[in-house]
């Protein structure tokens, strides 16, 4: 089983142009979105978090359960649902303003274990800023970590949410040593300063840069680097394109029994691309279609 902990939300997604147009509600949040696809594909998936127990937390969780996820592991809180209002620039790319006092996921505390099948555990997004369920979210990084279990990190950098950069971008540094894979963009990657050759003598086995339309590049400790281009595809937007690659890489990962540091430096230039473009072939489709709605396996042939 891949855990995928971290917030679930709603995005306002606007439907037109204008500051004061209609805003479509919609299931959404970066762990959400990877847990959801995740189980599209197919892999037993379970999401770790603290969702409201309003009408909007209820829509969340059916989200999953429709997906095929596990959310025995999802506390439940009488705070409301942190909402993400979106903007979506002319070439489909989306940016967000929060709304998340007293929300929540914000609550979240870390659980005594994890379901003993568990392989894997994706963290990232909103939920390692916000306290205090950054510092939980982080024990349980670190937990899972400490017991061999495979831990990949997605930051996806919500500025706006972050009062202090330089302490955030320490904090990103703390974590890398309980980090097996670091996938993030390039617009993350500037933000947080530093290279792919920095962040793996910190602890990663890998680390995964997203281009958008140009691509994928994945960097290992043995020196190398592995690219692939995007795929073409008329874009409607962009959300939910990273969560799927993060999607896509753990999926294709645990397909091949290389859930583990070990096993990412043995792929070989072969086994990266491979794993590359069907990631890619997965955000394309995502991007293909309006909001967060990533691919099922069947669209994909797997």
């Amino acid at each position: 089983m891949i855990v995928v902990a971290g917030e679930a939300l709603i995005d306002l997604v606007p439907q037109g142009a204008g500051a004061l147009v209609g805003l479509q509600p919609a299931l959404g949040g970066g762990p959400y979105n990877t847990a959801v696809a995740l189980g599209r594909l197919g892999s037993p998936t379970a999401f770790c978090s603290r969702v409201s127990s309003d009408a909007f937390g209820d829509a969340l969780l059916n989200g999953l359960r429709e997906a095929g996820v596990d959310v025995s592991s999802v506390q439940r809180g009488a705070e409301p649902t942190t909402l993400a209002v979106a903007s979506i620039g002319a070439d489909g790319s989306a940016s967000y303003s929060f709304y998340v006092e007293g929300t929540a996921d914000r609550l979240f505390t870390a659980p005594a274990q994890l379901p003993d099948e568990t392989r894997a555990v994706s963290f990232g997004t909103c939920s390692l800023v916000l306290e205090p369920g950054a510092s939980a979210y982080e024990e349980l990084m670190r937990t899972a970590a400490a017991r061999g279990v495979f831990t990949t990190l997605d930051p996806n950098i919500r500025a706006g949410l972050i009062p202090d950069a330089d302490a955030y971008r320490a904090r990103f540094k703390s974590w890398l040593p309980s980090v097996a894979l670091l996938k993030l963009s390039e617009e993350d990657a500037l933000w947080l300063g530093g290279t792919p050759r920095e962040w793996l003598a910190s602890g990663p086995a890998a680390v995964v840069i997203t281009q958008g339309g140009d691509g994928l590049t994945a960097f290992t400790r043995d020196g190398s680097a592995h690219s692939v281009p995007g795929e073409e595809v008329e874009v409607v937007d962009t959300i939910g394109a990273g969560d799927t690659v993060n999607a896509a890489l753990l999926h294709g990962l645990a397909a091949r029994d290389a859930l583990s540091p070990a096993a990412l430096a043995d792929l070989g230039p072969e086994g990266w691309t491979d794993l590359l473009r069907f990631a890619a072939r997965a955000a394309a489709i995502t991007c293909s279609r309006a909001g967060a709605e990533p691919p099922y396996a069947s669209e994909l042939n797997v």
